[in-house]
């Protein structure tokens, strides 16, 4: 019984002598927790939230024939477009999902744009198939995302076409370097003849050929790029020589254009040349050439284009010194044809309209009456107004 009264005595005590810490010294005590600082809520979103459009457009124009193609190394340029369909402006994230295509291709894979409310914004999208890459058809994704909205999303694809011949070189040293191609495309119209002698000291010489033969879009049927970084002669006799030929021939389907270099060079700062010829594709029946020299010795660059019945011309550049120059040629072969016209809107009678070059145009009209004297005249002349008469 004694001990059961001295456990109660003590309990209570224990309650009575509650002791509260100060901080002062040591001892028992209550701790107080610790508060925790109150975070700032956020704005609650519109019960009308906004959504975002995306859209993925190929630069050119809408009738630009097969401008999705491209090759290994070339680019393609996108344009991306994302709409705010919302009542506040938007900081939205533009995220590209590559699907069967590399990472790598894309000039960039996050992107965050400010859109104001009911706008748009735009960004230029730079896709560049590797080397390595296969032939065929590649998808990619295009995903917008935003606080407050529901996100979007577009989807854009591409073309893929091999190389039918292709041809780097890269040279750097000193000592002596000799070089020859000839390179005959008769479905593309396209040759290419090549002598190079080099001895001395450069630090980069490139010399780089392609050709696509069936090229789609803005793709060149053949490219020929040359670079030259710092070329310089070290003993008596030595030279950068050479001639290069380039001829579009109109009997098999060119330009009818055919440009020659002939070089004899003490010192050459720097070359950058590119040639390019479009028999097929968006930009077919073209061939263009750029060059930009700095130089120190005998040059000359001869340009032709010789079009039957329609165009004849020749320009002839010849340098010996010292020289920066910068020239471009851009020959083009595309008569301009006039539709077939039976029901009378494009002359007072009904007629043909025959191709057209440099505006002047012919029509036949409709019934034709040529004087013939001939039975197989009369024939082809029932046989053209029949054919007329039956469109």
């Amino acid at each position: 019984m004694r001990i059961i009264l001295l456990l109660v005595f003590m309990m209570a005590f224990q309650a009575a002598a509650t002791v509260e810490d100060t901080g002062g010294g040591k001892g028992a005590g209550v701790i107080s927790p610790p508060s925790v600082p109150s975070l700032p809520s956020s704005p609650p979103c519109p019960i009308n939230q906004g959504h975002l459009i995306v859209l993925i457009d190929l630069i050119g124009p809408e009738s630009e024939e097969d401008k999705g193609y491209t090759v290994q190394g070339r680019p393609l340029d996108f344009v991306v477009t994302a709409d705010n369909k919302g009542p506040t402006e938007v900081e939205a994230e533009l995220c590209v999902l590559p699907d069967n295509c590399a990472p790598q291709w894309f000039s960039w894979t996050t992107k965050t744009l400010s859109i104001p409310a009911g706008a748009s914004r735009s960004e230029g999208l730079q896709v560049t198939p590797d080397v390595n890459a296969v032939a065929g058809e590649y998808k990619f994704k295009v995903e917008a995302s935003a606080k407050c909205s529901q996100p979007g999303k577009a989807n854009g694809c591409f073309r893929v076409q091999n190389y039918d011949y292709a041809s780097e070189t890269s040279v750097s040293g000193t000592g002596d370097f000799q070089m020859s191609k000839d390179i005959r495309s008769m479905n593309s119209g396209i040759r290419s003849d090549k002598d190079l002698n080099f001895s001395g000291s450069v630090d980069a010489l490139v010399k780089n050929e392609y050709l696509v033969e069936q090229a789609k879009g803005r793709t060149p049927n053949f490219q020929e790029q040359d670079a030259v970084d710092n070329y310089n002669s070290v003993d008596d006799g030595d030279t950068l020589k050479g001639s290069e030929v380039f001829k579009s021939s109109k009997v098999f389907g060119g330009v009818g254009a055919k440009i020659t270099e002939t070089y004899d060079l003490k010192q050459m700062e720097y070359k950058m040349q590119d040639f390019n010829l479009h028999q097929t594709g968006s930009l077919k029946k073209m061939a263009e050439f750029k060059t930009a020299d700095n130089f120190t010795g005998y040059f000359e660059l001869d340009a032709k284009q010789s079009i039957p019945g329609q165009r004849s011309q020749k320009e002839q550049e010849r340098y010996n010194g010292s020289f920066e120059i910068a020239r471009r040629f851009v020959f083009r072969d595309m008569p301009t044809y006039g539709p077939i016209c039976f029901d009378g809107s494009c002359a007072d009678k009904p007629a043909i309209n025959l191709p057209c070059f440099s505006g002047s145009c012919l029509t036949i009209p409709i019934p034709y009456r040529p004087p013939c004297f001939t039975g197989s005249c009369a024939g082809f002349l029932q046989n053209l107004n029949n054919f007329a008469n039956s469109a």
